[in-house]
């Protein structure tokens, strides 16, 4: 290996990260590529040298025995490494099972299916491993994303590099063209485009200027931005991303439980079996010898082989780190393989209103004037350069929808935010205001007028803004906008669940959003303890899985059997409390993720009847003599890189 210089964050990056040995970055890159994958390279030679041990043994048994030794030594000693560590801490499991079984068959003269056995149990782990090590392939590109380094920005102006663990609140920091964004902040300085394809998927570049927040991950693509961190390493975006897909592959599913834990008895039993096997069979059959190809000892090694259950052992957890790997891909973070199981039984998917169906953008739907003292196109004017002094959803609706109509703004002077209540000014020495319908009622003296205006106001479902000028009323009317698509996304979920809306938002509103997406069943006004006693409800009639994104629907979110967040706009409280994060906040990927949960149980259902089947099978057949030793060690293995193999289905989408 060539000299090289680590730096100290690099060292720290490697080993905070969990990487293969192959990524320590003291080793060069000529060296990793041939440190990389080696367990499954040393098993192939291992294999390689057993067929050539093979192709002696009839006409040179020297030269067999000599490639043989390569192959125990290749494949054996990791083995019987791993196994003397496992003994020395009391855990009798496969490891130990396989290898006892390998070194039991040099004794009684199998020498080759020995090799067989161990050649074969080390291809199985060796392509486990690599199977595992794919299904971390979201979280490993994450965590080359991550910086572990970012330029401080002294009060003097230079620039030095330190480590993002040591950074705190408030510190500025500059992240150049090109950069990662090393923690979340607020833009002080600079604008720029900003790539967030990595976080949510979203390729289309999302433009930064002064007082905009930058999520740690991002990728800066032209100017220089000066950023102010608002949120340490630990907790930035990027952190809590990594925390929760490594929370979700170290999360066991019941079954999974189950299965390790039944594995340490099993794999004793069966050692005592094969023990008692190999003792009684020759005082039970009396024609039964003690050695040789069908005598008990060579009987009981092949059961103690057949028996063993590696196959039933990953036929879970593979498959679920497998489909917990390839929806983080899609943008889809679980907390745990068991939100799968979750989402398989689930049978009613309960929707939020705001900020889930619709964008949480208003947008101006109808005009209505009351009075004829100016026209409806200078009244827009005048609204629109009123609002120009507000700062909030409504005003950005009066003002988009007046350019919209190509309607410049009147100039407005003496403007006045009166706060809560709307905005006043001058047009041409006459007063105009705009604002909640209560608070222009109340500006409003003709008692005839007031009563025709509350009259229109009783039959909106939408929100509403009034806008006075001399004695006209302009009634501006506003609707969410619905997400784009979801007719379309709530027809297709409706295929295989039983789709509600829960809102706490009043019922003409809540109706109008229902009718336009196609859901029938709507619960509105609904406070958040309401929306709770809800969801318990129709919980104990199905299993219920609810999707939402403000923190009043966090209650909501947790009591459900799945809780799913929008991971963009949706609240920490919201994600916090839920089992499923849409990072990109597509809820048509919602009917991909409970079709892919319902294959990931079937999956595993077909990997533990398989493993059971062949493990039924073959010890059958090799306590009774149906089948040689290799014939055995071939089942046993065959049987698990088939369950492997089968788990990697899932990640065809």
């Amino acid at each position: 290996m060539k000299n090289k210089t680590v730096s100290p964050y690099a060292l720290e990056e490697y080993f905070s990260s969990g990487y293969e040995e192959s990524a320590n970055p003291f080793i060069t890159s000529d060296s990793r590529k041939w440190g990389k994958h080696v367990a499954l390279l040393g098993s192939l030679f291992a294999f390689l040298f057993l067929i050539i041990s093979y192709g002696f043994k009839t006409f040179s048994p020297p030269l067999s025995s000599l490639f043989l030794v390569f192959v125990y030594f290749l494949a054996g000693t990791p083995s019987l490494i791993r196994s003397l560590e496992d003994i020395f801490d009391w855990d009798i499991n496969i490891q130990v099972l396989m290898t006892l079984a390998a070194l039991l068959s040099v004794l009684i003269g199998s020498e080759l299916e020995g090799g067989l056995l161990l050649v074969l149990f080390a291809l199985s782990e060796a392509l486990e491993e690599t199977v595992t090590q794919k299904t971390k392939g979201a979280l490993n590109a994450l965590h080359k994303l991550s910086p572990t380094t970012a330029y401080i920005v002294n009060s003097d102006g230079t620039v030095y590099a330190k480590s993002v663990r040591e950074i705190e609140l408030g510190t500025t920091i500059l992240v150049k063209a090109g950069e990662v964004v090393p923690l979340d902040g607020i833009v002080i300085d600079g604008a720029s485009y900003i790539n967030l394809s990595h976080l949510t998927g979203e390729s289309v570049p999302v433009s930064k200027k002064i007082g905009d927040e930058v999520p740690a991950g991002a990728l800066n693509t032209d100017g220089s931005l000066t950023i102010q961190v608002t949120k340490t390493s630990s907790e930035s975006t990027l952190s809590k991303i990594i925390r929760l897909i490594t929370e979700a592959q170290e999360s066991k599913p019941q079954l999974e439980r189950i299965l390790t834990k039944f594995s340490r008895q099993y794999a004793s039993t069966i050692i005592l079996l094969s023990l008692a096997f190999g003792l009684f069979l020759p005082l039970i059959f009396h024609a039964m010898p003690y050695v040789g190809k069908g005598g008990s000892i060579y009987r009981a090694l092949a059961f103690l082989i057949a028996a063993s259950p590696c196959a039933l052992i990953i036929a879970t957890p593979t498959a679920y780190l497998s489909a917990i790997s390839v929806c983080a891909r899609r943008g889809i973070l679980l907390k745990g393989g068991i939100v799968l199981d979750a989402l398989a039984k689930c049978k009613i998917l309960a929707f939020d209103k705001t900020g889930t169906l619709t964008t949480g953008k208003l947008s101006c739907s109808q005009i209505e004037i009351v009075g004829d003292e100016i026209s409806q196109s200078d009244a827009i004017a005048i609204a629109a350069g009123l609002e120009r002094s507000a700062h909030h959803p409504i005003a950005e609706a009066v003002i988009q929808y007046a350019e919209s109509l190509n309607i410049p703004q009147k100039p407005i002077t003496d403007a006045k935010v009166i706060a809560g209540k709307g905005v006043e000014g001058f047009i041409d020495n006459n007063k105009a205001v705009i604002g909640s319908p209560e608070f222009i009622l109340s500006l409003i003296p003709n008692q005839t007028r007031k009563t025709q205006i509350q009259e229109k106001l009783s039959h909106s479902g939408h929100v509403v803004t009034l806008l006075l000028v001399k004695d006209t009323v302009l009634i501006f009317h506003f609707k969410d906008e619905l997400r784009p698509g979801m007719h379309a996304t709530i027809k297709k979920l409706k295929e295989k669940l039983q789709v509600v809306m829960l809102t706490g938002d009043h019922k003409e509103n809540a109706n109008y959003v229902g009718k336009a997406v196609g859901i029938e069943q709507i619960f509105s006004e609904l406070s958040p303890e309401d929306k709770l006693n809800k969801i318990r409800e129709l919980s104990r009639q199905k299993p219920l899985m609810m999707i939402g994104d403000g923190i009043n629907d966090a209650p909501a979110l947790t009591q459900a059997m799945c809780g799913i967040a929008m991971g963009t706009i949706g609240s920490a409280t919201a994600i916090e409390a839920a089992d499923v994060v849409l990072l990109r906040d597509d809820l048509a990927s919602i009917y991909w993720l409970h079709k892919k949960s319902i294959q990931t149980l079937s999956i595993v259902r077909q990997n533990v009847i398989f493993a059971l089947l062949i493990i039924l099978l073959a010890t059958s057949l090799s306590i009774t003599g149906v089948i040689p030793l290799w014939l055995a060690v071939i089942l046993h293995e065959g049987s698990t890189v088939t369950v492997g193999c089968n788990s990697l289905r899932l990640f065809i989408r």
